[in-house]
């Protein structure tokens, strides 16, 4: 089972300093990807401070070597998909080919979409995802697109150069269970990341939760990771993660949760940070031990 550290961006994660050297630790350590949040504002006042993903991630790809990285997830629909794909190439080719991309509909909404004036219903969003993912594929993949749909009008819109990978740099979606258009959604691309979101954070009404209740358990996970591969049209490699913390645990007992998941579907771990202020030391001690249960 691959590996990653999944951190926030906020807290003590707010110094892009600490991000890139979380990365370089993650990386000596073994681990196999970093992810990280991204995000423009959380709280609805939005006093909290927030630092930017795609820049964070320029200084990762300057200052690794071998570990993949990406954010985790992009709410696409506040994203123009033509710069997008513009700054995942140049990550891709910044880093050797380590780039990654994971998608999905983005919350808080009503921080991170109403107050910009952005519509912030799911229907919107995911109408507007789907017809960005449409645009950046062919764009990442270096072909000429025209496209007039219901929020995009390309005619004759290419981008140079290309990434690095072929035939594109790897997409993965989330999907926010209970429901299943995520999943139906996942399944067209390279991966899918399930969670659960609780219904104060996707109402903005807070900007924290117990982080255990986004995480799905071993059951949960199969019955996701069942129904995904239940659509996928080919046998390509398909990416499955699970989430959660281990760091913390006895070997022993990280090594039989991991085994839970890989039971259940799963081939990516990612280890979700402690974002508590004042946590980042402990976390930072915690990565550098290496992949709990391995």
């Amino acid at each position: 089972m691959h590996s990653a550290v999944y951190a926030p961006v906020f807290h003590d994660y707010s110094d892009p300093a600490r991000l890139v050297e979380l990365a370089r630790v993650a990386e000596r350590a073994g681990w196999d990807a970093i992810f990280i949040w991204d995000h423009l504002a959380i709280e609805p006042a939005g006093r909290l401070d927030v630092v930017d993903a795609t820049v964070v991630l320029a200084a990762i790809a300057q200052a690794t070597r071998r570990i993949r990285f990406g954010a985790m997830i992009t709410p696409l629909a506040r994203r123009r998909p033509w710069k997008l794909a513009k700054e995942l190439n140049t990550l891709d080719r910044l880093s050797g080919g380590r780039a990654m991309l994971g998608v999905g509909l983005g919350e808080p909404a009503a921080v991170e979409f109403g107050s910009f004036g952005e519509d912030p219903s799911p229907q919107a969003r995911a109408r507007r995802l789907d017809e960005g993912l449409a645009i950046l594929d062919p764009l990442l993949r270096g072909e000429t697109v025209t496209h007039h749909g219901e929020f995009y009008r390309l005619t004759n819109a290419a981008l140079a150069p290309r990434s690095v990978q072929r035939p594109r740099v790897p997409i993965w979606v989330a999907a926010s269970l209970p429901a299943r258009a995520g999943l139906r959604r996942a399944a067209r691309w390279n991966g899918v990341f399930p969670i659960k979101v609780p219904q104060a954070i996707a109402e903005g009404t807070v900007s924290h939760a117990d982080w255990s209740q986004w995480w799905l358990s071993p059951a949960e996970l199969a019955q996701a990771s069942a129904y995904v591969h239940s659509l996928r049209q080919d046998a390509t490699p398909y990416a499955v993660t699970a989430t959660g913390r281990l760091a913390d645990e006895a070997p022993a007992a990280a090594a039989a949760r991991l085994a839970e998941f890989r039971a259940a579907g799963a081939n990516w771990w990612l280890e979700w940070l402690d974002d508590a202020p004042g946590s980042y030391s402990r976390t930072l001690a915690g990565i550098a031990r290496g992949v709990p249960g391995r």
